[in-house]
């Protein structure tokens, strides 16, 4: 039990800096091409810290464990919507821009319609399902670029600012580097993560919802809170929402085209799906009640936090007592 302990510690440690590196070569990029930092969260930082859902679901739906891929990818939205968006608001509520918000809501919600309907009236993500899914996340990158591309341009800098404006190479190697260092510390922790608690009697699903959604989701928490210290809340809004949208079309497409699988049935409540019954339901509620509000005021507000950890706590017990 010391080695995944230890391997774990330094997990953890690689996910820290990747995400501090990381955070430093986005916020660099977006300032030098004007760019929104909540779009840059949306697209560039939301990859990168999605790379680990992939890798994770990925890997279990080619070895057949499709039940942890689809937990995975249900758990990681539930975690960071209602865990790490809810502790950045909690403590440090920040405004949003409707109209940088809307695209990736709007697609989040687009997803989530066709992933709820195949998940009740199927209950088996199919190979076609699988490329419609990563076509919506293509569209979603291009109709991204050609926002950016089409935005007007801000004003000419002053010198003494672009003079103190980091080099481009060096913004693309710390964010190429943390993306890295984020890949391998989320793996190491995950990995080590899963064996302790598989060697405390915990059940794979259970697994799958809580402990590897949460260690996957860590790029994200670490960017969350990296990006909070250094004042870039906008970016951490939109990487957590582009996060959960890569995590229905991107984590699930890439999973359901190498091996498609059925909805796990292996709990039941008053026998009804459990995973029907409450994990894609709480996935739609957690995530209504982060953007709808913001939407409409254009500011996030810390009971939206408070209540969102509350959900995540009674998600989470629910998930262990079942």
């Amino acid at each position: 039990m010391a080695i995944p302990i230890l391997l774990f510690i330094l997990g953890l440690v690689l996910l820290i800096k990747g995400g501090d590196w990381f955070v430093d070569g986005a916020t660099g990029i977006a300032h030098r091409f004007h760019i929104p930092e909540l779009l840059i969260g949306a697209t560039v930082v939301s990859i990168g810290t999605t790379l680990p859902e992939v890798m994770v679901s990925a890997t279990s739906a080619v070895s057949g464990h499709g039940e942890m891929a689809y937990g995975n990818a249900i758990g990681s939205i539930i975690c960071n919507t209602s865990l790490i968006a809810a502790l950045t608001v909690a403590i440090r509520p920040s405004r949003a821009e409707r109209k940088t918000l809307t695209l990736p809501v709007a697609f989040f919600f687009l997803a989530a319609v066709l992933y709820s309907a195949v998940a009740y009236f199927y209950g088996y993500f199919s190979r076609g399902v699988g490329i419609l899914l990563l076509a919506l996340f293509a569209l979603y990158l291009f109709l991204s670029i050609r926002r950016v591309k089409r935005a007007p341009t801000q004003q000419e800098e002053e010198p003494e600012q672009f003079e103190k404006r980091s080099p481009l190479l060096k913004d693309i190697l710390f964010l190429v580097l943390g993306a890295a260092l984020i890949a391998v510390g989320a793996d190491l922790l995950v990995d080590n993560g899963t064996l302790i608690a598989e060697r405390l009697g915990v059940p794979e699903s259970v697994i799958a919802l809580t402990f590897v959604a949460l260690g996957t989701s860590l790029p994200e928490l670490v960017t969350a809170i990296t990006s909070l210290v250094k004042g870039h809340g906008s970016l951490s809004l939109g990487n957590v929402i582009g996060a959960n949208l890569f995590n229905l079309v991107l984590v699930n497409g890439v999973s359901t085209v190498l091996s498609p699988f059925a909805v796990p049935s292996s709990k039941l409540v008053a026998g009804i799906n459990a995973s029907l019954l409450i994990d894609i339901p709480v996935m739609l509620l957690v995530m209504l009640l982060l953007t709808v509000p913001t939407l409409i005021r254009q500011k996030l507000s810390r009971t939206q936090g408070i209540l969102l950890l509350c959900i995540y706590a009674a998600f989470c017990t629910v998930q262990f007592v079942l």
